[in-house]
């Protein structure tokens, strides 16, 4: 998977979480390379939500 499929799909999985969690900010989503297990344990503190939980939302589930 090339940089330009990881931001597409990283983006339709932004909304997703925008979506359930009203009270995300862009900043609470910014994706940086390397950076995605950071990001999601930002998430699940600041939602009280586990690892699992998120990635059930983001696939859809």
């Amino acid at each position: 998977m090339n940089t330009t499929e990881v931001k597409g799909n990283w983006n339709a999985q932004k909304g997703k979480l925008k979506q359930q969690f009203a009270n995300l900010t862009d900043d609470d989503l910014m994706f940086a390379e390397g950076k995605k297990d950071e990001m999601l344990g930002k998430l699940q503190i600041k939602l009280g939500k586990t690892k699992e939980e998120l990635h059930n939302v983001m696939s859809g589930h």
